[in-house]
Parts: C-alpha cells; structure tokens; sequence
C-alpha cells in the first residue's frame, strides 16, 4: 500500500514492563536515551508465578532459548514464571459460533488491564506512533506464548503428521477459523483501543524453525485451499513428501558440494524448481496462504477503523521462500512492513537443522559441509561460518551472534527491493552483550535507511538504549 517513508525508531514494549517499571518511567528511559518516537505494545497484563506454574519468561524457544536472562528484571528477577490475561473485556457476542474464543477477562485483567490503555494515552500525548501486536495465527492472539490451534487446524507434513516440536505454535493458515477468529478480534481491539495508529500481526507466516517447519501445509484446509486456488495437491504433496524422504534418509556428503561451489548451487537449486513444477507450486501456494491471513487483517480493519495502519512482521529472505510470506504481495495490504532479524534464531536453526539432517543420515556426521550447506542456504554469515555443527547454538546472552553484517544488509535490501513503495521497517533484536547489539543496531538502522525497530524492552540494558541513541543522533547530524 505505501506509507510515509519517514525514519521511524521503535521499539516493541511488553505491557509487563510498563506495569513493573511505571509508564512514564518507561516513556521517559525510551525517548531521553534511545530517541524513541514509536512503540508497540501487546492487549495483556502479567503476574509472576510460583516456578513451574505458567510460561517462562523470556521464552525458551523450544528448549534452545533457555539460555536468555532478561536484561531488565521483573518484579526483581531475569528469569521468571508468569501468567497473563486480557487488558480489556472482550466482547462475546463478537465471537459468537466461532471455533476460537477470546480468553475472558479475570481479576489480574481488573486489577492491572487499564496500564495498556494509560499506556496508550500516555505515548501518543508525547506524540509517539502506538501500534498493537497481536498474532496472525496463535489464537487467542495476545501474546505468542499463550494459546494455539486445536488439532483440526494444525498445519500437516505431506505425510499427514505433525512435528513434535515446534518453535511457533502457528494453526494453518489455510484454516477458516483462525480467519473468522481474526476478523472478530480486530473489531474487538479497535473497539477497546480506538485511539491506536494500527496492528501489527506477527508470523502471518510458516515459520521454518525446523526441518519440518519448512514442509508446511498438507492439512485438509490446505487441500480445500488448493482446490478453490486452483492447484493440484496430489502432485504438490507428492513432490514435497519426495524431497522431505530425500533430506531425511537419502542426503550424502556428494549432494552438499553444490551449495558450498563458487554460485552456492543456485543454478541447480533453480533447475530443480524448473524439473518439479509441482515444487514451484507448492512454494506458490504457500504464498497465496500467507498473503490470504494478511488480506484479512486488511480488510477487518478497513471495515472497523479506516485509516489505521497494518503491519506485517515476517522473516526475512531468503527464509521467506520457504515461510510463504511475500514482501511484494504483502505491500498491497501493510503500511509498512517489518523485516525481523533476531539473529540468535539464525544460529539455533542451523543447529535444529543440522541434527535432524544428521541423525536421518548418519554419513553427514562430522562434515564440515553440513553446517556451511544450511548458512549459505541461510545466507547468514559473510564467510563460511563454523565448519563443526556443534558451535553452531542459541547464544549465551554475552555471546556476540554469529552473523555477518552484509548478511543483515542482503536481506534488509532485498526485502525492500520487493516491497516496492511500502516501506520496509528493520527489526532487530535486543538479546545480546552490549557492543554486538550496537552493531547490530547500527547496521540495521543504516541498511533500512533509519526505519528501524527493537525486540524487545526487556533485553534493552540502559547501556543499549544509549548505543541506539547515539546512532540515531548520528544519523541526525548527517
């Protein structure tokens, strides 16, 4: 759609934050010390738990993520058990007859619910932009590590099954319910929030953590999908579930040279689309379900809240290919749209990848061309990366991240690039020591011409928030 292609600085604070630190202490450390003029928060409150009751904060990403401490404490700890309600009273009888329901209000929603509206109120008074994020695919949709589809809207293999583990806890995007979920719950935010600039949704996407991740969807939503799109799904299944038998039990240290030649076998990764049209089209109709969950967002909020913005935050490319998620047919849609580069996931995919490739195929175990095969895949380093699949892990949180910084700027340009006249939003994360997430945030911020965002407040020492102020001042001066 195209927005304005001003500079932005952002960052994506978590109701919990507000509710422990205070709101205009929060407002105040973000504008005085980073130059913050956008935030994002989330329709939830949180308290802490008794350990072991709850979710974990910071999430663990499947087990990898253990490893994060918080950089700011909440209610005095880094690590911590909690749970959340809504922010607001959600309406039922927007809801009424469908699969998903909100999660309802209760005493912690009572007690501590009007913080995201003060919030609200507070931000755009100092004239800062003030976006909601929910999920584009996990209902009830407030927040990433409470909720998920039921077992009828899980995404398939080609085989009909389902991974056991899994970073996101996406439904299929091929599913009607999470669509008439969506619609319901953006007429419920903009009823309880009206005076927001817009939504951003998160993961409107597959996201390919994993192996299997990447092989998403073969459900029976999908096959309805592909026939009212116009798609074959016997022959997309079968083309899918070949290559997924090849990679898991038929893949030999021969079959990885080519991603480690001078083209990083782009050649015959093209030919191979090209001899599998069944492939091409499977990556397509990916692409046609993650465009679909963006279009209803779109359009929900046309028909509520004319005006308001919609931003889409997805992985970067080349993940994009195999996440369904397209820039160009997402731009029709967003206001602008965020490219996300949490960089410590980087490093714990080619981990994730590499031990389901080895263990499927145990002659790969050792080769220095396994690890170096999934980051030139990746695109994420600008050399050869580590050669032993064993460094390759969720970094410590004073571990620098293992990416290179052209690498940043590929995807951040590439994603622009396809985006056309929409403008492209970096969006870094804050997990991290000091000086790696200063040039992280630096390179971001240069790469995407000063649109640039931050994941999350939590990570954001006051050390980091000075290191994006600089940055932005020094931009100022140029």
């Amino acid at each position: 759609m195209g927005t304005t292609r001003a500079g932005v600085t952002g960052v994506t604070v978590m109701p919990e934050f507000f509710q422990v630190e205070g709101i205009e202490a929060v407002l105040d450390n973000l504008q005085r010390r980073a130059r913050v003029t956008a935030i994002a928060t989330s329709p939830y409150v949180m308290a802490p738990m008794p350990d072991g009751q709850g979710g974990r904060e910071p999430p663990i990403d499947a087990g990898a993520g253990s490893v994060r401490l918080l950089d700011r404490p909440l209610w005095g700890r880094r690590e911590l058990f909690v749970r959340t309600a809504p922010s607001f009273a959600p309406d039922p009888a927007l809801y009424r007859g469908l699969r998903y329901q909100p999660a309802a209000a209760d005493d912690l929603t009572h007690a501590h619910g009007h913080v995201v509206a003060d919030t609200i109120r507070a931000a755009k008074a100092r004239g800062m932009m003030v976006l909601l994020q929910v999920q584009a695919a996990i209902p009830p949709g407030y927040r990433v590590q409470f909720g998920g589809p039921v077992e009828e809207d899980r995404p398939r293999l080609p085989d009909g099954s389902t991974p056991a583990i899994r970073v996101d806890n996406n439904g299929s995007l091929a599913s009607p319910h999470l669509h008439d979920y969506a619609r319901a719950m953006v007429r419920d935010i903009l009823r309880a929030y009206p005076e927001i600039d817009g939504l951003r949704i998160d993961w409107p996407e597959y996201p390919p953590y994993s192996l299997d991740g990447a092989f998403f969807d073969f459900g029976p939503h999908a096959e309805t999908a592909a026939a009212r799109l116009g798609y074959d799904f016997g022959a997309m299944r079968e083309a899918a579930g070949a290559l997924r038998a090849k990679l898991l039990g038929g893949l030999t240290p021969a079959d990885l040279t080519m991603w480690t030649e001078r083209d990083g076998g782009r050649f015959r990764l093209l030919q191979a689309l090209i001899d599998t049209p069944a492939l091409r089209d499977w990556l397509a109709f990916k692409t046609d379900l993650a465009t679909g969950i963006v279009d209803t967002f779109r359009a929900a909020l046309d028909e509520v809240a004319p005006g308001r913005m919609l931003v889409a935050g997805a992985f970067p490319p080349p993940f994009t290919a195999l996440s369904g998620f397209s820039f160009r047919h997402a731009a029709r849609s967003c206001d602008a749209i965020m490219v996300k580069l949490f960089t410590m996931h980087w490093a714990m995919m080619v981990r994730a990848w590499g031990d389901t490739l080895v263990a499927a195929n145990p002659g790969l175990r050792g080769h220095a061309a396994l690890p170096r095969t999934l980051a030139a895949l990746f695109d994420i380093v600008d050399d050869a990366g580590y050669d032993r699949l064993e460094d390759w892990r969720y970094p410590e949180p004073e571990d620098a991240h293992p990416v290179g910084g052209h690498a940043q700027t590929r995807k951040i340009r590439s994603a622009q690039a396809e985006a056309g006249d929409t403008p492209v939003w970096a969006l870094p994360h804050g997990y991290g020591p000091v000086a790696d997430f200063a040039r992280r945030f630096a390179i971001a911020h240069d790469a995407a011409q000063g649109r640039v965002w931050v994941n999350r407040y939590g990570y954001l020492s006051d050390a980091k928030l000075d290191a994006m102020g600089a940055v932005v001042a020094r931009q100022g001066e140029d």
